[in-house]
């Protein structure tokens, strides 16, 4: 057996990578300001569901950011409320806004016991809450607002790469969208009566990401490879995306998603200054920002 990533965790304290073998896990901290750097070894293989391995072992292609055979994701979808094939949860649930960056606000929601995590593995940059209540009446309100302010309740991942570079630098500033909407959203008539309304307290995560005064982005890595390299000084992460000073003047965006099923081994770092392997920092296809999107995404949001 192997070490194989299963992707980017996030809690209040930060992110950590995942790493399964068999039925052990691991976890390591991300730290900005640190370099990071490894090989990708072998085969891509299915990252199961929810913990459970995949029966098949099944090999899945590099440019999927789900990391699942069709089988597994079928079963993951099957219990999914993110995918709204889930209706008779009886934990109460949180309505809320977030804000990804000038002009992007998305209406969703998240189990409560979750906190704030969904907000970081979605990279919210600032969010508040809405509301809680039952599975149901939280749907009813995030419908209400898609409909009646023209939310959406989903944003693409690139989309959100591509305004967290005009972040204003003011935390007010940042809050400024989410204030004025959750403003138009209480005024609204229509809300479930078992929906509890939530005060106005605006979550910013900028110092959680570490993206306060990180350089433009110049690059996104569109898939790992047997043999690739990828190393670099991580300066900033945000949601799925790990920010990676690669030297001259280079900042890729690395979707952990990608990482998910691969087995890693370590690989010299020292790539922000022009160390490492032959001076190389990464060996694997990195596409430029404004045509980074072909990789194959099979989640949500």
């Amino acid at each position: 057996m192997a070490w194989r990533c299963q992707g980017l965790r996030w809690s209040p304290g930060g992110g950590e990578l995942v790493w399964r073998d068999g039925a052990r896990e691991r976890r390591s901290a991300l730290v900005y300001g640190r370099e990071l750097g490894f090989r990708v070894v072998g085969e891509r293989r299915c990252a199961g569901v929810r913990g459970m391995e995949c029966p098949l072992g099944a090999v899945v292609g590099g440019r999927s950011t789900g990391g699942q055979c069709a089988d597994c994701a079928r079963l993951d979808r099957s219990r999914s409320v993110a995918a709204d094939t889930v209706a008779d949860d009886p934990q109460p649930y949180t309505v809320y806004l977030a804000w990804f960056g000038p002009g992007m606000v998305k209406v969703g929601i998240t189990a409560e016991a979750r906190g704030a995590a969904r907000l970081l593995e979605q990279g919210a940059v600032v969010f508040t809450r809405l509301g809680r209540g039952p599975l149901m009446a939280a749907r009813r309100t995030e419908e209400l607002l898609r409909t009646a302010l023209g939310v959406p309740d989903r944003v693409p991942y690139a989309a959100k790469r591509a305004v967290r570079a005009a972040l204003p630098t003011v935390p007010a500033e940042r809050a400024q969208e989410v204030r004025e909407l959750y403003e138009r959203a209480v005024a609204l008539t229509g809300w479930p009566e078992s929906l509890e309304r939530a005060a106005l307290e605006p979550v910013d995560h900028v110092g959680v990401f570490g993206l306060a005064g990180t350089p433009p982005v110049t690059g996104v890595i569109g898939e790992l490879v047997d043999g690739g390299r990828v190393a670099g000084r991580l300066v900033a992460a945000a949601g799925p995306d790990l920010h990676l000073e690669c030297g001259e003047g280079a900042l890729l965006v690395l979707d952990t998603r990608l990482l998910r099923g691969w087995e890693l081994t370590g690989a010299a770092t020292g790539a922000a200054t022009g160390a490492g392997d032959g001076g190389v920092s990464v060996t694997v296809p990195v596409r430029d920002v404004a045509g980074a999107d072909p990789v194959v995404q099979d989640g949500l949001f």
